[in-house]
C-alpha cells in the first residue's frame, strides 16, 4: 500500500503520486491545512478542551457544498504545508500536549501509508490518544483495513444511499455504492459503540435541502442495520454551493418530522444538530491561522512553527 499506481480511494485512479497528482489532488507528501483544538465535534469527541484536530489537504470526493471546500480541491485551492512522516508524528504528540481528548484525523484517506507510519512513530515516542477516523466514507474497505488497527473512533459520514443524491450533491454517483461496503466492513470490525470506553463508530447524515425523502430512507436503512451498533449524529449545516440561493434552509416543520421518525424508528443513541445554531461558525476559513471562532479552536503552535518556516 503506498502512492505508486495509487488505489487508496474508491476512485482507484492508479496514479503514481510520486510523480503527478491523483484525483485527490496530491502527491505524496503529507499536506495539512490546519492542526489545533476543536471544541465544535460531537461531545465525546471533543471532551473538556477539544479534540486534535489534524486537516489534510485534499480529497477522494469534489463536493460543491463541502464546508472545507478551500482544502478539499471542490474550488481547485490548495491552502496547507508540506510536512515530513517525523513533523506529523511531532504535531500528533504536540496536540497531546495541549490537552486534546482525542487526535481527529480529518480526510486522511489519500495518506494513509504516511499517516501509519507516524502514528508508529508518535507511539514509539509516548502518544497514547485515542484516535478518531473522520471521513466523508468514500472509502475503499482494502486500505481502510490498513489503517484499522490504529482507530478506536469512526467518525464516518453516510451522505446518502441515493445515486440521484450522491451525483447532484456530492459529485460522485458511485459514492452510494461504496459507502455501504465501508459500514458494514466497520462493523464488523467496532460492532458496539461505547463512548464512554471511546471506542466505536458515530455515523454522520447531513440533510440535503429538497431531498428530506433521501433522509428518510436513510434513517430507516440506519435503523434496521446499524441503530444497535453505531451512534447517529443528524446534522442540518448545508451549505449551498457557492452561495447559491436556491437552496433554502430546513423548516421547522421539516426537521420536527425528521425528530419524529427517529423516535418511530427507536434511534436514541446519538446526536442532533439544532438548525436554529448559527452556521456561519461552522464553517471554517483556512487562510487564516484559526479557521473557526476563537470560542471553538486554538491552533497548535507546533503547527504554526511549520506553516510559517
Amino acid at each position: 500500500m503506498d502512492y505508486r499506481e495509487c488505489v487508496l480511494c474508491p476512485n482507484m485512479c492508479r496514479a503514481d503520486r510520486t510523480r503527478s497528482r491523483g484525483i485527490c489532488r496530491q502527491g505524496d507528501a503529507v499536506r495539512i491545512a490546519w492542526a489545533g483544538l476543536h471544541r465544535g465535534e460531537e461531545p465525546p469527541v471533543s471532551g473538556k478542551n477539544g479534540s486534535g484536530m489534524i486537516f489534510f489537504t485534499g480529497c477522494p470526493l469534489h463536493c460543491q457544498y463541502c464546508q472545507n471546500r478551500q482544502i478539499s480541491g471542490s474550488d481547485g485551492l490548495d491552502y496547507g504545508a508540506d510536512i515530513t512522516v517525523d513533523e506529523l508524528a511531532s504535531i500528533m504528540l504536540s496536540l497531546q500536549g495541549d490537552g486534546a481528548a482525542t487526535l481527529n484525523l480529518v480526510t486522511g484517506t489519500h495518506f494513509i501509508p504516511s499517516i501509519i507510519e507516524a502514528l508508529d512513530m508518535a507511539r514509539g515516542r509516548g502518544f497514547s490518544l485515542p484516535v478518531v477516523w473522520n471521513s466523508s466514507g468514500y472509502e475503499r474497505v482494502e486500505a481502510l483495513a490498513g489503517i484499522d488497527p490504529y482507530i478506536d473512533i469512526y467518525l464516518l459520514d453516510c451522505k446518502t444511499l441515493s445515486r440521484d443524491t450522491a451525483s447532484r450533491f456530492c459529485g460522485r454517483a458511485g459514492y452510494a455504492d461504496a459507502v455501504i461496503p465501508v459500514l458494514e466492513a466497520v462493523k464488523a470490525w467496532h460492532p458496539y459503540t461505547d463512548m464512554d470506553a471511546m471506542k466505536g463508530t458515530i455515523l454522520r447524515h447531513l440533510v440535503f435541502p429538497g431531498e428530506l425523502e433521501s433522509t428518510y430512507a436513510f434513517l430507516r436503512f440506519f435503523a434496521e442495520n446499524y441503530r444497535d451498533s453505531f451512534y447517529l449524529s443528524l446534522m442540518t449545516q448545508f451549505v449551498p454551493p457557492l452561495g447559491d440561493p436556491g437552496f433554502p434552509p430546513l423548516t421547522e416543520a421539516e426537521y420536527d418530522s425528521l425528530v419524529d421518525m427517529m423516535e418511530e424508528l427507536g434511534i436514541d443513541d446519538g446526536f442532533m444538530q439544532d438548525p436554529s445554531d448559527d452556521d456561519v461558525l461552522w464553517i471554517p476559513d483556512f487562510t487564516r491561522d484559526v479557521p473557526f471562532p476563537a470560542s471553538f479552536a486554538d491552533a497548535d503552535p507546533f503547527f504554526l512553527s511549520l506553516k510559517h518556516r
